[in-house]
């Protein structure tokens, strides 16, 4: 299978099929469907399951009625104290949604994914703009290989970008955004998980890129091509970071080690590896998630691998000095996908895996020597959260991917929590 067949097996598998992320890794290495492991550590904390004055509930369930989404992956934006997001899949033709929802749990479905040469499979989650939404789509369009599009608050969308076809080498201008946006100055910046100008590997994919376009679209431009230089990492999955100018971002593999690492580029295009992850067996690997600002400090989520082997979250200076300050072991949660949320000084997360039931959780993290899951999810109350959390007031607002290795057993939901 070359390499860029087997991107889109883990995309399709992770998207449309309800695996787990190990799952749908199982698929390409012939692991029989184990999941990310799981194992104990004597180094891994052991938080609380969970606080008293956590209250659950879900706002909506994905699927109940013809035409709704199914299976949202991105996070939440709050634009005017209403909710908005994307699904991978449902809508009127299948391949995926844009909703709005209030905090009452009122769903609107406002576009669906498509139509001819339309995008499909939005995973990323959306940008607001002075009232107009942009996002991207992780396939379709005129050439097959995904989009960026805007959006009225209102459901009115246009396609703004087509990129490559994904089998159409070489793609040098980037292929299957899994990313969303961010804006700075006026420009938007983004990433894809494939293409580019660079073979990484022997297998013949094409490493990925960071691109910057206008909002309407006509001034488009690959800012840099993943694995031009040695080291260089692979494959960015999560949104980039605007700290002062100058914009941060994680790569899933590549790096020294083959395990991932923190970048920065400027808008002009000179790119630097900041961080490789994989330099120690206690060092977590594989970041899905971007980065957030917290008083000049950045944080962010390893997927694996950390103490716990379960992946971490760490911190990183912007010249490169990494602290890991949490392993997830299983129990306390597992295969961190999401971008942490800073609320009044405290750290909240998702966990796709772990917990109680082994279904994910919520957690939040204060300091070094304390963490807590706040819940466990459950069959009964949405499964395998990819997304983050958004606040409107002391609420916390997320999604749940809803699906579990095995059998699909709901498509998600969105939800909130008060911790």
């Amino acid at each position: 299978m070359n390499q860029p067949v087997a991107h889109t097996v883990i995309t399709t598998a992770l998207l449309r099929y309800g695996l787990s992320l190990g799952a749908a890794t199982a698929l390409l290495t012939g692991c029989g469907g184990s999941q990310l492991p799981l194992s104990a550590s004597p180094q891994g904390m052991s938080p609380q399951q969970s606080d008293a004055t956590t209250s659950y509930q879900v706002l909506h369930t994905f699927g109940g009625s013809g035409g709704d989404g199914l299976s949202p992956f991105a996070d939440l934006i709050n634009v005017k104290g209403t909710l908005y997001g994307t699904t991978v899949g449902g809508g009127s033709n299948g391949t995926g949604t844009v909703f709005s929802i209030s905090t009452s749990g009122e769903e609107t479905v406002l576009h669906s994914f498509g139509a001819p040469n339309d995008g499909t499979n939005p995973t990323a989650r959306l940008l607001n703009v002075n009232g107009t939404l942009y996002g991207t789509t992780s396939a379709g369009g005129a050439n097959g290989g995904g989009t960026v599009f805007s959006m009225s608050l209102d459901g009115r969308e246009k396609v703004i970008h087509n990129f490559d076809y994904p089998y159409s080498f070489p793609q040098s201008g980037g292929v299957i955004p899994e990313a969303g946006l961010i804006n700075v100055n006026g420009t938007l910046y983004g990433t894809t998980s494939q293409g580019g100008a660079v073979v990484c590997g022997g297998d013949g994919y094409y490493c990925g890129t960071v691109f910057s376009i206008t909002r309407s679209g006509n001034e488009f431009k690959v800012l840099h091509s993943f694995g031009k230089k040695t080291y260089d990492g692979q494959t960015p999955y999560a949104p980039l970071l605007n700290v002062n100018g100058i914009l941060y971002g994680t790569t899933t593999s590549g790096g020294t080690n083959g395990r991932g690492t923190v970048f920065s580029i400027t808008p002009a295009g000179k790119e630097r590896v900041v961080y490789s992850f994989g330099s120690s067996s206690y060092d977590g690997t594989t970041p899905f998630s971007a980065l957030i600002d917290v008083g000049g400090v950045l944080f962010g989520t390893t997927s694996t691998s950390g103490a716990g082997h379960g992946g971490t979250v760490f911190s990183i200076t912007t010249n490169g000095r990494l602290t890991t300050i949490h392993n997830f072991k299983g129990s306390n949660g597992s295969a961190p996908l999401a971008d942490l949320y800073s609320l009044k000084g405290v750290l909240y997360g998702t966990t796709s895996a772990g917990g109680a039931n082994n279904l994910g959780t919520v957690f939040r993290l204060t300091k070094v020597s304390k963490a807590m899951v706040l819940y466990s999810f459950t069959d009964g109350s949405g499964q395998e959260p990819r997304a983050g959390l958004t606040a409107i007031g002391g609420t916390l607002y997320g999604t749940t991917f809803g699906a579990k290795i095995g059998s699909i057993q709901n498509y998600g939901n969105v939800f909130s929590i008060t911790p």
